[in-house]
């Protein structure tokens, strides 16, 4: 399904607005500032009066007017008062995640770590609401990955790396497991091939989501930042791989460690190595693990 098509099945919906009501009904500062009051009080349903007085209207019957408006799409009406519906959650997180009223301009700056392939300094650049990882000296990139601005508001360069860091991974480990990380419906998972702007790799993962086509793409490896066994390998060399960046891992920026044994059915295996012990990950074309072995060299006494 693509986007024309899933836009048609909202608007044939009888429960879903056409988006350009939608966006009539909250293009209302009233509007605005009841979703956000709703938002902030802790303690819901939220009764009128508290709902009144904490968006500071001057007319009661005009607010009363704007609340009704809102109710039934973005807002619950109870016996006991108001709360917001998943609809009036995601407006008011839009604007203060920062994707509607804030548009910061950081400048590109060194994460302290190497690159995966010449040991070069590794840079940080911020542009159209996607941070990137990547290596001046020779061009290899370490992912780059949506970044919504209020990400960046409050935070030094080394709090935004860390950001960065467990935001992808939970975005992409949502994905694999098939609920897409904007709407929570069902993701679509599939290998694909060929160049892609953002990775340094010629195989990939692709996530799109069948209800709202977002969609997502990494280097097969980084779907294995959660996998238990790949987490005790590095735990018994001394290492907290969720602590680790994950562009410190060649595996999870580039298919260098990446084997493809069969395309039809998809069979893929991603090699882990750490002081001379390789952890061997196998895939199906859903990303799932159907294998697991670890070579560890004896010691020579």
């Amino acid at each position: 399904m693509n986007r024309l098509e899933a836009m048609e099945l909202a608007e044939e919906s009888e429960h879903c607005l056409r988006p350009a009501e939608a966006f009539a009904l909250i293009g209302d500062e009233t509007r605005v500032a009841i979703l956000e009051a709703l938002w902030q009080i802790d303690e819901q349903p939220a009764e009128f009066t508290t709902l009144y007085e904490m968006t500071e209207t001057d007319n009661s019957a005009q607010f009363n007017y704007h609340l009704n408006q809102l109710t039934g799409h973005f807002v619950y009406k109870h016996d006991d008062g108001y709360e917001l519906r998943t609809a009036g959650e995601r407006v008011i997180q839009a604007v203060v995640e920062g994707s509607f009223n804030a548009h910061p301009d950081i400048e590109p700056f060194e994460t302290g770590d190497q690159c995966t392939q010449c040991s070069g300094s590794l840079v940080a650049t911020y542009a159209e609401e996607k941070l990137a990882i990547s290596c001046p000296a020779c061009g290899r990139t370490h992912g780059q990955y949506s970044f919504p601005p209020g990400g960046l508001i409050g935070r030094d360069e080394q709090a935004i790396l860390s950001t960065f860091n467990q935001r992808v991974r939970h975005l992409h480990c949502l994905a694999r497991d098939g609920v897409c990380p904007r709407c929570s419906g069902q993701m679509k998972t599939r290998v694909a091939r060929g160049d892609d702007c953002c990775l340094d790799s010629d195989l990939r993962a692709e996530y799109t989501c069948k209800q709202c086509q977002h969609s997502l793409c990494s280097p097969i490896g980084l779907v294995l930042l959660d996998e238990s066994a790949v987490i005790s390998f590095y735990r018994d060399h001394g290492l907290d791989l969720q602590a680790t960046p994950y562009w410190r891992l060649d595996w999870c920026v580039s298919d260098d460690y990446t084997t493809v044994q069969s395309t039809d059915p998809w069979v893929i295996a991603v090699s882990i190595v750490h002081d001379a012990d390789t952890l061997t990950v196998t895939l199906n074309g859903n990303l799932a693990v159907t294998d697991i072995k670890r070579d560890t060299p004896r010691s020579v006494s």
